[in-house]
């Protein structure tokens, strides 16, 4: 496929990586990767990306497809990157521009109705109004007590998870651990005590109840309802009827842009711009950044302590530490030699929960979509091009239904579909008078049993279902496909290394968040082989475009080489 590359920052070669050792070796140069080298760096240490691809970023990238468009490939909005790494990074000096949306969210009926939704609190309740008062007035309360959730979330997201030692240690090790959990805790109680008993049961409610019932409650609309419910079912195999399911809402809405909390924002020149800013950050620091370089084995020494790893070249490279970007499943199942990990963890990681539901269709086409329901027929951008356009889910039966299909096998038939026009902001990545399109969609199945994602036939039937889809909402929108690039869950798994095609490197459940993750005893980075850190979105608080897990990972291994 034609394609051109635009978020490859390297500075240096694979052939060089050989004459040192490292400080820090990062396997994958995703966001989080880059985000741990450039903490790494800013450290003192010396420290080296190694990039599969022939690009950096990961699954935030972009990538020119089609001649003239330039594609947020997989990851395709901004808002959960942590403030933190944008200021500590100072990112803006990197490039980094953030374009807000205004309205957030447009939803057309096929009842010639839509809901449109986003900051501006009086058209909000002007557009639920239509649809209930009463759901008007509820929806600022709603609001407010999310918002209230999230600044709790903050403190447990940009700290490592508050784990028990996982070996033997000093006692003056062990008093300083228990310190240093009792301090987490006590501002979590803190942070539960400002809250109130009300609403931190709410909040529990919230957690562990499925998004069906949480929004139930709130709300009458079926539209508004399912609007909202899609951030609960996002990127996983889960119905809004799964308990559970609320957490992936909050984790949906937790993020800001520029200070506005819950706002997404669109990155101009994609979402690899962030990567590149991420990237610049470290190489600034003295980070050595490296595509073309997979690593296909970890090198250990007295059978239990990273020392570097193995190229697919043959090349060994040497390190104190290493870093791994990768999912739990490819880095433990993949590069850790046979009869190293402790039985208990290795099935552990073996058996957690990696399927997918998800399929990303990038469209470059020759004209806006005209949405029946606006009654406009104009080339230029309405307010129901900027946000994000949520179709073929007016109500959450529907969104359930899809769900089920995925379930006995088959791609969704009527698909839930998030569509989003970068370009309508961004003009740096299409021609003029035309645009980018992202299509995230679900239902698809890993494995359908009505075909292989193999056959360009079926392929191309599921894309055709997904435009004719569209179709109905917006008349004509077939006919202005100049081209497209389809990613199912296999194609992330081999083009990304998403396992399963999981955007989030493993389920988001609550029996694998917090302390959980990835499994069980081992939440805090480290993991059983000595010199070996998770830092990908596998770990802790898990997937989006956050930085989180890169940052946190870094802060660990920092205090580990300065204790010896």
């Amino acid at each position: 496929m034609w394609r051109r590359k635009f978020t490859t920052t390297v500075s240096g070669s694979a052939s060089s990586l050989k004459d040192k050792k490292w400080d820090a070796l990062i396997i994958g140069g995703g966001h989080n990767g880059l985000t741990a080298a450039a903490y790494l760096a800013r450290g003192g240490l010396s420290v080296a990306v190694l990039e599969r691809r022939y690009i950096i970023g990961g699954a935030a990238v972009t990538e020119e497809l089609i001649p003239g468009f330039k594609f947020s490939r997989c990851s395709y909005l901004q808002s959960l990157l942590r403030p933190a790494v944008i200021n500590e990074l100072e990112l803006a000096k990197h490039g980094l521009k953030l374009l807000k949306r205004n309205p957030a969210s447009f939803t057309p009926c096929l009842d010639g109705r839509y809901l449109i939704l986003g900051p501006d609190k009086d058209v909000n309740h002007s557009q639920i109004s239509k649809f209930s008062q009463a759901d008007a007035d509820a929806y600022p309360i709603y609001e407010s007590k999310l918002e209230n959730f999230c600044k709790f979330m903050d403190l447990v997201l940009d700290s490592a998870p508050p784990e028990s030692l996982q070996h033997k240690s000093s006692l003056n090790e062990q008093l300083k651990s228990k310190l240093q959990n009792s301090v987490f805790w006590a501002s979590c109680l803190q942070q539960a005590a400002c809250m109130g008993q009300k609403d931190m049961v709410d909040f529990m409610d919230l957690l562990l109840s499925p998004a069906s019932k949480a929004l139930n409650n709130w709300f009458e609309t079926d539209v508004l309802k399912a609007t909202l419910a899609t951030d609960a079912v996002i990127g996983s195999t889960a119905s809004v009827h799964t308990p559970g399911s609320g957490y992936v809402l909050l984790h949906h809405v937790m993020g800001e842009t520029d200070g506005d909390r819950g706002i997404w924002s669109y990155v101009e020149g994609g979402m690899g711009s962030i990567s590149k800013a991420i990237a610049s950050a470290a190489t600034t620091a003295g980070a050595h950044i490296v595509t073309n370089a997979e690593v296909s084995q970890l090198l250990i020494k007295n059978s239990s302590t990273v020392c570097g790893v193995i190229l697919a070249d043959g090349t060994e490279v040497h390190a104190s530490v290493v870093l791994s970007n990768a999912t739990p499943y490819k880095t433990f199942m993949e590069l850790v030699p046979n009869n190293v990990l402790p039985d208990d963890y290795f099935g552990a990681i073996k058996h957690s929960d990696y399927s997918s539901a998800t399929t990303k269709i990038n469209v470059a086409v020759d004209k806006l979509p005209q949405f029946q329901c606006c009654k406009s027929n104009h080339s230029h951008a309405g307010p129901e091009h900027v946000g994000t356009i949520h179709i073929g889910s007016e109500s959450m039966e529907e969104i359930h239904s899809a769900s089920q299909d995925a379930v006995n096998g088959i791609p969704s038939r009527r698909p839930i579909i998030e569509m989003t026009i970068p370009s309508v902001l961004d003009k740096t990545i299409s021609p003029p008078g035309k645009h980018v399109i992202n299509l995230f969609v679900q239902y698809t199945p890993y494995k359908p049993l009505d075909g292989d994602w193999q056959d360009h036939d079926y392929r191309e039937s599921f894309a055709r279902r997904c435009f004719t889809l569209i179709d109905e909402y917006a008349p004509g929108f077939s006919t202005s496909v100049i081209g497209y690039d389809m990613l199912t869950p296999p194609d992330l798994e081999r083009e990304i290394g998403l396992t399963g095609g999981n955007i989030f490197h493993g389920a988001m459940g609550l029996d694998s968040l917090f302390l959980m993750r990835p499994v069980k005893g081992w939440s805090n980075y480290k993991t059983p082989l000595k010199g070996l850190y998770l830092c990908g979105s596998g770990a802790h608080p898990g997937g989006g475009v956050m930085g989180a897990p890169g940052r946190n990972a870094a802060h660990l291994v920092l205090r580990d080489i300065r204790k010896t």
